[in-house]
């Protein structure tokens, strides 16, 4: 299976390391379980311009599609999305106005224009309290938050629901693959990646 050929579900787990965050995009069984890996990317937590490649394994041998920032350090900032061979197949970015109260991106693929925003008002402001108070900084929030993409035509293209773990994991649904799949796996990544910028 393969991203670029269109994938309607998949699974993204971050795994957490001292100066890197590592993300798998595998596929999804009917339960909702990873399976087989279609990608592996890696991000570095300290970057002044971020840049983060998706790869076939963990090897990092072979990479498949990146994101990267139009600019250094830019809370406005578009990423755009490229093939393995540079070329852009879709775009990013997240609003920062709209984000103050519920976290809000605009997405671009060929074929689709979509906005995106946290599902629930309640988790967005209760998370944002969570994340005001230093005391509980150490502390992973224990808000679930679920994303949902909607074209100019109010349709859904692309959802990622957060499950119930100590590892932020994440299953993404791309309804009837409308969205090439680096460009929703780079999204996904994207929104646990960034969200706190």
């Amino acid at each position: 299976m393969d991203l670029a050929q269109g994938v309607e579900i998949f699974t993204v787990t971050q795994k957490i390391t001292m100066m890197v965050n590592r993300y798998e995009i595998r596929t999804a069984g009917d339960d909702g379980r990873p399976g087989v890996l279609l990608a592996f990317a890696q991000q570095k937590r300290t970057a002044f311009r971020e840049h983060v490649t998706f790869y076939s394994d963990e090897s990092r041998a072979m990479p498949l599609f990146s994101f990267t920032a139009r600019q250094r350090l830019d809370i406005g900032a578009t990423y755009d999305v490229l093939d393995a061979a540079g070329q852009p197949i879709g775009s990013f970015r997240k609003d920062f106005g709209a984000s103050l109260l519920r976290s809000t991106w605009h997405l671009d693929a060929p074929g689709v224009r979509a906005t995106g925003s946290e599902r629930s008002m309640g988790v967005a402001l209760g998370r944002r309290l969570w994340e005001m108070l230093p005391v509980l900084e150490a502390i992973p929030s224990p808000f679930r938050f679920h994303f949902d993409f909607v074209d100019q035509a109010g349709e859904v293209v692309l959802t990622s629901e957060r499950g119930q773990s100590l590892r932020d994991r994440y299953l993404v649904t791309v309804p009837g693959a409308r969205i090439d799949g680096r460009v929703a796996a780079a999204m996904a990544v994207a929104l646990d990646a960034l969200q706190s910028r």
